[in-house]
């Protein structure tokens, strides 16, 4: 039996007294410790959704890291729980352990724990699993089970070591070996490899992520310009297509005050447009080349929001396990855009005022101050100045926040960016979703001009994204647009002058009639009419022969 008083070699280690069942309870330990039952196939899944999500390199990185510290941590377990005939036979039966918990098959023809010296293993659940979801790769793919034995050894022998594979069956070699030596043993050439079991290689693998993520970003842009081109738009950096007065007045002061590090205000209704003029405003900026992150500060409560922007110590609150830098600090070099700031609590704004004023940040559960060099942009859809006067928001962060303001008008205030804005949509939905639709015909054009856009830029982007899944041709059609679209009726020609009340009100009963499927009782309701009603006006605007019930 393995107990504390009895002296334990690696060949003693025995699965039926290792594992601890607990069939009423559900509880299950393993050496000592609970444990947890999971299917190989899972574990493949959550592997694949890394790759998929950050690349091979940063999947490696997670993984490595992860069994490295589970592996740190069975050795200490080992070590503290059983008496060893010595202190080598705790230190090889790491992987006689693995071999149990069903990671793997050791070689029947190698020895039974792997040392300093490697070893080979056989059916090794990682590459059966990489094998199965992603096919052949042209690396070794055991990332968790050479971090497993790294981080065994590296508590067991008191320095860091590090197993990495020389054979894989990932890559096609018929079993898996590895080889483990300490950073000085390993020496400088393969300095990249061992970066994958440090938390500072996950690090610079996921800045290698964001600036791959940042170059293909500004392909896209490319490509949408090129479409763009075709659509028959001129090229607009803002995306905005600033071709209404309202607009290009606003965009001439936000290239400005682009270049003047202040802090800026952006208003107006949801949807119009705000964030991509805080980009504009940071993209012309001495700023550019920092980061840019945005924070929508109404969707967050008021103790999250203060640990999101100004980071948090361990332990300072239950589930702070690590020390975490806030968005302001993460924001150093370039601009912070607070989306939403009307939102924020009293008791909050006072501490964002005070960040603004003294430009350094103190993290939750901190004492220290850390300077931070940041732009911050901020946006609200409320009028700020009411909130001032109702004492909802307070006077002095107003200031503060409100150097230059940027008023950005509604959609239906700038009619002339409706069309080469809706283009400049269609052509970047249809990029994205691979779809052939290049234009819009003369009757959707009509409606995009005639509709109140009550949703701002954001209902015009929905409404060209659905347009660029549904057409059938080249062109959205009016039928592709959404319903509301094609059931509004405007209330002004399009040469600008009122309509008669009687197309308005035929119109009306067209629209009801489509919608309730011709059905004259439920449209009659629809419209707060009587059905008799209904059927004189019908009458009225000879429509009752040209409509069937």
């Amino acid at each position: 039996m393995l107990i504390k008083e009895s002296f334990v070699r690696v060949e003693d280690l025995n699965l039926k007294e290792l594992l601890e069942l607990d069939p009423a309870g559900g509880m299950v330990h393993f050496a000592g410790q609970r444990a947890l039952i999971f299917d190989a196939v899972s574990h493949g899944l959550l592997r694949k959704e890394l790759i998929d999500s950050f690349g091979e390199r940063v999947a490696r990185g997670i993984l490595s890291r992860y069994g490295y510290i589970h592996g740190r941590r069975l050795a200490e377990t080992m070590k503290n729980k059983y008496r060893w005939h010595s202190d080598d036979e705790w230190r090889r039966a790491g992987a006689r352990i693995y071999a149990l918990q069903g990671l793997f098959m050791l070689d029947p023809n190698g020895p039974i724990a792997f040392g300093p010296e490697g070893g080979s293993w056989l059916v090794s659940y990682e590459a059966e699993q990489h094998i199965l979801l992603k096919g052949r790769s042209e690396n070794s793919v055991c990332w968790t089970l050479s971090g497993l034995l790294s981080g065994y050894l590296s508590f067991a022998t008191g320095k860091e070591m590090y197993a990495l594979e020389d054979k894989c069956v990932g890559k096609g070699d018929a079993a898996c070996h590895v080889m483990i030596k300490s950073e000085e043993e390993w020496g400088d050439s393969v300095g990249s490899e061992l970066a994958v079991f440090k938390r500072v290689g996950i690090d610079e693998a996921l800045r290698d992520v964001t600036t791959t993520l940042k170059r293909t970003e500004s392909e896209l842009n490319e490509k949408i310009k090129k479409l763009a081109v075709i659509a028959k738009i001129e090229e607009d950096p803002a995306e905005l297509m600033e071709r209404s007065p309202e607009m290009r007045k606003l965009m001439e002061l936000a290239r400005t005050i682009a270049v003047v590090d202040s802090t800026v205000l952006v208003t107006g209704p949801s949807g119009a447009g705000k964030e991509r003029i805080a980009r504009f405003v940071h993209d012309h900026s001495a700023r550019a080349a920092g980061p840019f992150i945005a924070i929508n500060c109404g969707a967050i409560t008021e103790p999250l929001l203060e640990s999101e922007l100004f980071g948090h110590a361990k332990g300072s609150f239950t589930g702070a396990t690590i020390d975490r830098p806030g968005l302001f600090e993460a924001a150093n070099g370039g601009t912070l855009f607070l989306d939403e700031v009307g939102e924020i609590a009293l008791s909050m704004q006072v501490k964002l005022l005070r960040a603004l004023q003294e430009r350094e940040v103190r993290r939750v559960g901190e004492n220290k101050t850390r300077p931070i060099n940041v732009r911050v942009v901020s946006a609200t859809n409320k009028n700020l100045k009411i909130e001032v006067a109702e004492k909802r928001f307070r006077e002095d962060l107003y200031y503060r926040l409100n150097i230059v303001e940027l008023a950005v008008p509604a959609l239906h205030d700038r009619r002339e960016d409706i069309l080469p804005l809706a283009r400049s949509l269609l052509a970047e939905a249809a990029i994205r979703m691979k779809r052939n639709v290049n234009g819009l015909t003369t009757e959707a054009a009509d409606l995009l001009l005639a509709y109140a856009w009550p949703g701002n830029v954001r209902e015009l982007a929905n409404a060209m994204e659905r347009a660029a899944v549904v057409a059938k041709g080249n062109r959205v059609e009016a039928h592709d647009l959404p319903s509301e679209l094609r059931m509004a009726m405007p209330l002004v020609s399009d040469k600008g002058v009122p309509r008669f009340l009687r197309d308005v009100e035929k119109d009306c009963i067209l629209g009801a009639l489509e919608k309730t499927h011709g059905n004259r009782v439920e449209a009659a309701e629809l419209m707060g009419l009587g059905v008799a009603t209904l059927y004189r006006k019908l009458k009225l605007y000879k429509l009752d022969k040209a409509l069937v019930d």
